[in-house]
């Protein structure tokens, strides 16, 4: 059985996988939510891309943890991409759910459409990213109570991990990687993923659903997170 370390994205805590935890769990498999340093209950200290990938590699590190599942969902896959590298053999599989990917030198503000505009929201909200309004999750395949779980557990996001260049040792191509495309956000991967997947280094999953799917589909995830944990290569 595996032992699934989960990060969510921008916003969220460890919280946001209460059921995909309770589903891997009834299925024999260890499950360890984790909150980055400034979210959630960790809110209020600023926090860059350096500290979460610590996190990460420090939650392993101090549940000895082996035959480890890293899962980041959609901002949190740059950082705990990063850590991937850093576990070395603990590693089984990197799993990310919707998710950017590290690259060398670039941050997250790099990767969107409108960086400028990112980086004027945390200047007009002292360094932190407020969370998306309710009506901004419309479309993503959620009841109404399902955007209240997700809106209740969200705090501002600290603003120095989202403009911190990512810092990688080795190709991602390295990496035993699973990537789960939600197709009700966008249909296509990033187009880095699709190179990798086309190439073969790393294998592609697509859910019928939005960009939260440990809310939409929680059982639906956590059985594909399983099934990552099985696969070969």
């Amino acid at each position: 059985m595996a032992n699934f370390v989960l990060v969510a994205g921008a916003w969220l805590g460890a919280r946001a996988w209460d059921e995909v935890v309770a589903e891997l769990c009834a299925a024999g498999h260890g499950a360890y939510p984790l909150t980055l340093s400034g979210l959630a209950e960790k809110s209020g200290a600023p926090a860059g891309q350096r500290a979460h990938v610590a996190d990460v590699v420090a939650e392993v590190e101090r549940l000895d943890l082996r035959e480890v599942v890293l899962v980041g969902h959609s901002y949190s896959g740059i950082p705990v991409g990063q850590a991937a590298e850093r576990i070395g053999d603990r590693l089984a599989r990197l799993v990310l759910v919707d998710a950017n990917v590290p690259v060398a030198g670039e941050s997250f503000a790099d990767q969107i459409p409108e960086p400028a505009a990112l980086r004027a929201d945390l200047a007009a909200h002292g360094g932190w990213w407020p969370p998306l309004p309710p009506a901004e999750f419309a479309g993503q395949g959620l009841t109404v109570g399902q955007i209240t779980r997700i809106t209740a557990g969200a705090t501002p996001h600290p603003g120095p991990s989202l403009t911190e260049p990512a810092v990688l040792e080795g190709p991602l191509s390295a990496l035993p990687a699973v990537y789960v495309k939600c197709l009700l956000d966008w249909p296509e991967p990033p187009p880095l993923v699709a190179r990798l997947v086309a190439d073969g280094h790393w294998r592609l999953v697509e859910l019928d659903t939005g960009h939260w799917p440990m809310f939409s589909r929680p059982a639906e995830l956590a059985r594909v997170l399983a099934e990552s944990a099985r696969t070969e290569g």
